[in-house]
């Protein structure tokens, strides 16, 4: 019996393997992540994320710079608090001239067209390293998200595009939406993390930022009251569908590559852009890897963000987003 049918016939070589290809890796579907730290003229390493660094202000705004001229078009940014300002309360994360308000007005200086999202969670301002205020040994939901809604509201206020809740707290897209619409930042995104797992692929980034939770008596050590069971599907599912009906633009699912079942149901359900942050522990694995020479380092990181894609993400936040694009470029 003679086959008609070969499919091999398109992959018989790179011309007509490009001519069909289905997913295709741009600088466009880059949000880039940015450390951020008091100071002047630093850049410094993070030891369990190679090649990737904490900026001061003025070096924040040279590297904003770069990552326009690359074709990076959007930036996420964090912030490395001091212990000093650190409390139980957020105080710091309200200040209008806080380290995250500054930042943000740097990168709008530096290049006014890039699109500038916020970590809001409390983790980097509390002295017990949550993403909410602790009080009876529990993780306290709703002054948590009436905290979170002013802090939201001071990064729109110095000048941010996009707020980018990462707490999950019940109901803080409803009080954040509420209040930046009552006064007047209509205009104001919100990227919700909806389906953000309890992960153990978070060190590194908690490393980043000294931002892990502290081991005392009576205080949960771990997130896992507040972020999701990773063993959950139909959870992520609601979670998203909430937020989305409390006014988010964009969902967001974290981490990558172990949840793209979840990026794929979401992509069969929801019609709001989906984002996926490849964690810090995604980063450091394969730079370990590749650093014993076990992996080819542009091969499996140009593998996973194109797996990434094609699950159903339109937006990636990624630390491998300039090597991406020097890669492709």
């Amino acid at each position: 019996m003679k086959m008609l049918i070969r499919n091999r016939r398109l992959r018989s070589s790179e011309a007509i393997r490009s001519l069909v290809r289905e997913t295709y890796i741009t600088p466009n579907d880059f949000l880039v992540p940015l450390f951020v730290v008091e100071g002047k003229g630093i850049k410094e390493e993070i030891d369990s994320m190679p090649d990737y660094y904490r900026f001061s202000l003025d070096l924040l705004a040279k590297e904003v710079k770069e990552l326009w001229a690359m074709g990076l078009k959007a930036v996420l940014l964090f912030v490395k608090v001091p212990d000093n300002l650190k409390d139980n309360s957020g105080t710091e994360a309200l200040n209008a001239d806080g380290l995250m308000q500054r930042a943000i007005k740097t990168v709008k200086d530096a290049c006014p067209e890039m699109l500038v999202m916020t970590d809001v969670a409390l983790d980097p301002y509390s002295s017990f390293g949550h993403d909410g205020i602790v009080g009876n040994g529990e993780i306290v939901n709703d002054d948590t998200t009436a905290v979170l809604a002013e802090m939201g509201l001071s990064h729109a206020r110095a000048g941010a595009d996009f707020l980018a809740p990462s707490d999950m707290m019940d109901g803080r897209i409803f009080e954040m939406r509420t209040l930046l619409e009552d006064e007047g930042f209509y205009n104001t995104g919100i990227m919700s993390y909806s389906a953000k797992y309890a992960s153990s692929f978070y060190g590194p980034f908690r490393d980043a930022l000294d931002s892990a939770p502290v081991d005392l008596k009576d205080i949960p050590k771990d997130k896992k009251t507040y972020q999701m069971d990773f063993a959950n599907r139909d959870e992520a599912i609601k979670e998203t569908l909430m937020d989305i009906e409390e006014g988010a633009d964009i969902v967001m699912v974290k981490p990558g590559l172990c949840y793209l079942d979840i990026v794929r149901d979401l992509r069969e359900t929801v019609n709001v852009p989906i984002a996926v942050y490849q964690v810090s522990g995604e980063y450091a694995m394969l730079k370990a890897a590749a650093e014993k020479g076990w992996l080819d380092h542009d091969a499996v990181m140009m593998e996973q963000v194109t797996a990434i894609k094609r699950a159903g993400a339109q937006v990636i936040a990624s630390y491998f987003a300039k090597d991406v694009v020097k890669f492709i470029s």
